[in-house]
């Protein structure tokens, strides 16, 4: 890379694998590639460096590691409010596990025998924060939900939800339909681009789109446990009627 082009970040990336030549690789890829990468190789140094300086766009998490796993990682991560993306890096490709992940708050889960064009596009769709087919600014209240788009914060009820950012770009799409039933494909097209695939099959996404909205349902039932705004549409998607808007 040239002394120009090093001047330009594209982002700040963080990796968190104990396999020391995986980690390099993926560094010197990410290098070439514009961005400023940081490797760490267990969970407890990661966590101690986000902890004082939070400065990563997204976090590459493997899985498996010695002590703390990549999941409890995560799980930290949300304890400690720190909300940037990650996506996971493992040689697990069984589905259990990718649900797993996105229930945690993955944003995505990438086999690590996949070529690197795969990882960095992901990277480039996460951190491109594709917008919802309306861009929207300001409060925007339906009934008892208040969406920021400014911030990107919800609240239901008048209590903050604590969503993450791609979380909050599902809700507001399922909102802002207006009611209409809205498919699998469009949701998980808000998260990953259009034409992206995931899980087992043409229609494997369907999995990581009821991932999503299992926890979010989740979130706002930790508020009100009579939430029943999210309603499905069986075999096609979900919609947004709470009987205010």
């Amino acid at each position: 890379m040239t002394q120009a082009s090093r001047e330009i970040v594209r982002g700040h990336i963080v990796i968190v694998d104990d396999d020391e030549l995986f980690s390099e690789s993926v560094s010197r890829n990410l290098t070439d590639a514009g961005y400023a990468p940081r490797a760490f190789s267990d969970g407890a140094s990661v966590l101690a460096y986000l902890g004082e300086n939070p400065e990563a766009d997204i976090i590459l998490l493997d899985w498996k590691m010695p002590g703390m796993t990549g999941i409890d990682v995560l799980q930290q991560l949300r304890r400690d409010k720190i909300d940037i993306p990650v996506i996971f890096l493992t040689v697990l490709s069984d589905q259990v596990y990718e649900e797993a992940g996105l229930l945690g708050g993955a944003v995505d889960f990438i086999e690590k025998s996949r070529n690197f064009s795969i990882l960095l596009r992901r990277i480039e769709l996460i951190l491109g924060g594709r917008k919802t087919p309306e861009a929207r600014a300001g409060i925007v209240s339906h009934g008892k939900l208040a969406l920021d788009h400014d911030s990107h914060r919800a609240a239901w009820r008048g209590t903050q939800l604590g969503l993450t950012l791609t979380e909050f770009k599902i809700v507001a799409m399922l909102a802002d339909s207006g009611g209409r039933d809205v498919s699998y494909r469009e949701i998980y097209d808000i998260v990953h681009g259009e034409g992206f695939v995931a899980g087992d099959g043409e229609i494997g996404y369907r999995t990581n789109v009821r991932a999503f909205i299992k926890r979010i349902r989740q979130k706002f039932r930790d508020i009100d446990g009579t939430f029943t705004a999210i309603q499905n549409y069986p075999g096609f998607g979900y919609r947004w009627n709470d009987g205010e808007t």
